[in-house]
């Protein structure tokens, strides 16, 4: 019931709707809520129009009177501004806020109050009015009848007169913007709740408003529950009870409608009979709408679930984040204390090889500072004789030392500076690319049926990935049976979503599925879909295999030669399963030429008659007889021959592994050819002076009863 209330409120004040009409547009709104919305038309002129737009009011000097039309009908033409008619006349006003405003009416005499609040006693509606609907804004032109003509939408009334009798938010304030107060009175006029502020503001005790009724609330209730439900009657004839139902107009009408008005002439029925009828396709209406809301319950408690698992899912997620940003912080410290490590050691190291270096330098120094202090006192001996007995060992050890002191002696073994850098950049790019990566496999992608098809030995396959799936695809592998219950192939891998897989055998049922895949892994498979290809083979002759002396016309079905050379044609579609039978009819036949039909595999000569290698089995003709022939070899000479008109006809069995030619519907010599197995095509030779059409598509002969299949053939 909650959800309904909406419904059950003006879109001009915001309250449940009182005394509510229905605009042509099938919106609804309060009767005085629309004679607060009409608006004059420009070509009319009203002196109290004239005289609101000139009275230089500001846009927020209206604010409240504007508040007090849309919520109160003690001022919308219910109450002491009885005579509101003026305001209608004048275009509305917006304030800054965009709240529309009104100017003021000219209040009517306080005698008039008491006739207000029925519809027959309001003021006339100016001339050229017009109302726009506040919620498709169609403007709607008022004809002299005004509001009058439009009707009173009892439904809707009753509806809320239930509503708001099971409902204890029907004793709250009606005019409370925010957090309604409880009602203390109600007005009886005005058919309004007040609480005491929202009372003395709105509904003050003096002048029109001192004669108001103000009854509790609980009284209200019971007054509206207990009042008389009104009859509905014809809005042109306000005599006259509503009792037919117009079909072209879709609108109830009165008899006098029909002997007089606009109606006469249409399609009526009874208005009970219509009632029911509206009421049954309304019940229909909302039990389809019923399943969607049902369907709706549904996917919002889905979505509920969603955010917990979302929450949930990120909760664990960062948790994981977490974690695993630890470790690379515990691996880069560990990184840090073997680095230091190194730092260290050769730190020791080049301290010890300079204090080992100092050690052996002051040791020299001392021997060589002693032995120069030595020989200076040697020198200051004045005994020649003395001097020269040890001179000699003397300069030989000054030389000694002064060598000792040579290149390298005094050069540092060991530098200051550390010849060790660390190579950080890689790490920091890493760092500065680490990003989260595709860690799950595709899900399986879906298969689109209505792209789906075979044509002829072609399949089309179609499949996208499922409409919340986010993880990324590198591609997909489509895969198919053999068309006989046996293993899957791969038939295709790649990014594209489409592919069509030519040369399957006729009349057979592929199982086809395909999966999706990333640098994670490969997913799940699809669904499997079966694929039957055509029961009867359809094809032409193929150009791109044509020797370029052949000539095709009439879409590939007609074929001659400009060569008086033998040359071959085949067809595009070669067989290796089931049992497929052709005709070629003659159109053309002149000087006797030797024309070769049969079959031949894909690498045939195409310069020399059919026959003439190992790589066709073919039937040539003249106009008398015919001859078998494979590898060159001719074989079982049978009398008859062909002509313009003739028809030569193939018969090649699978299953019994054999070929057999007609002509004219009449079998040609014994089978021709035994033991046939592998991939063949439809084949012909002939030269100029033959023309020939091929027909396909064609049931096998009457005569000819296939044998058990062998589906051990090879698959093309």
């Amino acid at each position: 019931m909650d959800e309904m209330e909406e419904e059950l409120k003006c879109p001009v004040c915001g309250s449940f709707f009182r005394e509510p009409i229905l605009l042509p547009c099938s919106h609804n709104i309060c009767l005085a809520c629309a004679r607060n919305i009409l608006v004059q038309t420009p070509d009319a002129e009203s002196p109290q129009s004239s005289r609101a737009s000139g009275s230089g009011l500001s846009d927020y000097d209206y604010l409240d009177l504007d508040k007090m039309s849309l919520y109160s009908e003690a001022d919308s033409g219910y109450g002491s501004y009885g005579g509101f008619v003026s305001a209608p006349t004048t275009p509305c006003q917006k304030s800054p806020n965009g709240v529309r405003v009104f100017p003021p009416a000219v209040p009517q005499p306080p005698a008039q109050h008491h006739l207000l609040g029925h519809q027959g006693s309001l003021p006339p509606i100016p001339r050229n009015s017009c109302i726009t609907c506040p919620q498709c804004h169609r403007s709607l032109n008022l004809d002299e009848r005004g509001l009058r003509g439009f009707a009173k939408n009892r439904v809707l009334e009753g509806v809320v007169d239930r509503y708001q009798q099971s409902k204890a938010a029907a004793l709250k304030c009606q005019l409370c913007e925010k957090s309604p107060k409880e009602a203390t009175v109600m007005c009886e006029q005005c058919d309004v709740f007040y609480c005491d502020p929202c009372r003395l503001r709105c509904h003050p005790p003096r002048g029109p408003l001192a004669k108001h009724r103000l009854v509790p609330p609980a009284h209200g209730r019971v007054s509206r529950r207990t009042s008389p439900r009104k009859i509905s009657t014809c809005t042109e004839h306000e005599l006259e009870n509503l009792s037919m139902y117009c079909v072209q107009c879709k609108m109830p009408v009165c008899y006098q409608c029909l002997e007089e008005g606009k109606h006469g002439t249409h399609e009526v029925k009874a208005l009970g009979a219509m009632w029911k009828l509206h009421k049954g396709q309304l019940s229909q209406a909302l039990n389809i709408l019923s399943d969607r809301a049902t369907e709706a319950k549904e996917f919002l408690v889905q979505l509920r679930n969603m955010v917990q698992h979302i929450q949930e899912n990120g909760v664990e997620f960062e948790a994981c984040l977490v974690a695993q940003c630890d470790a690379l912080i515990d691996a880069l410290n560990r990184r840090k204390a073997q680095l230091l490590t190194r730092v260290n050691k050769e730190h020791e190291h080049k301290l010890k090889v300079v204090r080992d270096q100092i050690s052996h330098c002051t040791v020299k120094l001392r021997q060589t500072t002693g032995l120069m202090e030595y020989c200076v006192e040697v020198i200051k001996e004045n005994d020649p004789s003395g001097f020269l007995q040890i001179s000699d060992a003397l300069i030989r050890r000054v030389h000694m030392t002064e060598g000792q002191w040579g290149k390298g002696t005094l050069t540092p073994r060991m530098t200051s500076d550390f010849d060790l850098t660390l190579d950080s950049g890689p790490l920091l790019q890493t760092i500065h690319q680490l990003d989260f990566v595709q860690m799950k496999v595709p899900a399986a992608p879906m298969l689109q049926l209505e792209e789906c098809c075979t044509i002829n030995n072609s399949a089309t396959l179609s499949w996208k990935q499922p409409p919340l799936s986010t993880i990324a695809v590198d591609g997909y592998i489509l895969e198919l049976d053999d068309g006989n219950g046996g293993q899957y192939r791969e038939v295709y891998v790649g990014t594209e979503t489409i592919c069509t897989v030519d040369g399957l055998h006729y009349n057979s049922t592929y199982m086809s599925r395909v999966k999706a895949f990333n640098a994670s892994g490969v997913g799940q498979y699809s669904k499997i879909l079966a694929m039957q290809t055509s029961e009867i083979a359809w094809f032409t002759f193929d150009p791109a295999s044509a020797h370029p002396d052949i000539i095709l016309s009439n879409d590939n079905l007609t074929v001659t030669c400009n060569s008086y050379d033998d040359r071959v044609v085949m067809g595009n579609s070669g067989f290796s399963r089931g049992v497929h039978y052709w005709e070629i009819t003659v159109d053309r036949y002149d000087n006797h030429p030797d024309p070769a039909f049969g079959v031949a595999r894909g690498d045939v000569l195409k310069d020399v008659m059919l026959g003439k290698d190992d790589r066709a089995w073919a039937m040539y003709v003249d106009n008398n007889r015919s001859w078998f022939m494979h590898n060159n070899s001719h074989t079982n000479r049978t009398d008859g021959g062909v002509s313009k008109g003739a028809t030569v006809g193939v018969l090649l069995d699978f299953t019994r592994r054999v070929l057999i030619f007609l002509i004219n519907d009449e079998q040609q010599g014994p089978v021709a050819f035994e033991g046939i197995e592998g991939l063949y095509y439809p084949a012909i030779s002939l030269n100029r002076n033959v023309q020939v059409t091929l027909h396909t598509g064609l049931p096998i002969p009457d005569f000819y009863t296939p044998g058990e299949a062998d589906l051990s053939g090879s698959v093309c």
